[in-house]
Order: C-alpha cells, then structure tokens, then sequence
C-alpha cells in the first residue's frame, strides 16, 4: 500500500505540473483551452483524492508518517484543487487562471508531502 502510495503521489505531482505548464501556455496565448487539459485537471484532481484516500488507508492500518507536516501539505493540497470548483468566476478565463493556480499549488505541495512522507 505505501508503494502505491509513493508512485500516485509522483504520478499526481507530474500530472498537475502538466496542467499548470498548459493553462500557463493557454493563458498567455488568450486560447481556449483544449479538452485533452480539462480532463488532465480531472485527472490530477482524481489522484489527489486518491491520494488522500491511500493515505486514510495507511493512517488505518497504523502506518505514519514521521513528520507531522506531511499531513498538512497533504490537506492543504487537496483544498487547493477543491477551491476553483467553490469560487472560480463564470468567465471561462478567469476559470482557467483559477485551475492553473490550484494546479500550480497542488504539484508543489505534492512535492513537499512527498520529501517529508519518508
């Protein structure tokens, strides 16, 4: 389980990255963005639940971490992509901007839950 763990949490990290790389790219070109990108967030969004769930799983079977701050990066990256679904304006720019700046925080608070998960 914690290898499974470990290898979501690099696949959430790269697919997030992706996702704030594009809406980077679609923003400063004043693009639409493609639907290959809304099913990249969808699909980094996916991982970061499931990486919560995998780690509710290694909570239950007593397995922690040593470093209490993993948790927190952990939360704190999950409410970032949760965010632009709450309060990301109507304006399909605006929207954009708010998923890549989710995106953005959730790869490097990937990141850093990854380094303190030990």
């Amino acid at each position: 389980m914690q290898a499974l763990h470990s290898v979501n949490a690099l696949l959430l990290v790269a697919v997030n990255g992706l996702v704030a790389a594009l809406g980077v790219l679609f923003l400063r070109r004043r693009a639409e963005p493609r639907r290959v990108w809304t099913h990249l967030v969808a699909l980094g969004q996916t991982l970061l639940v499931a990486q919560g769930a995998l780690g509710l799983l290694l909570l239950a079977d007593d397995r922690r971490s040593d470093d209490q701050l993993h948790y927190l990066y952990g939360a704190l990256a999950l409410l970032a992509v949760l965010s632009p679904w709450l309060y990301a304006p109507a304006d399909p720019r605006g929207r954009v901007a708010w998923f890549t700046g989710a995106s953005v925080l959730a790869a490097a608070l990937g990141v850093r839950a990854y380094t303190t998960g030990g």
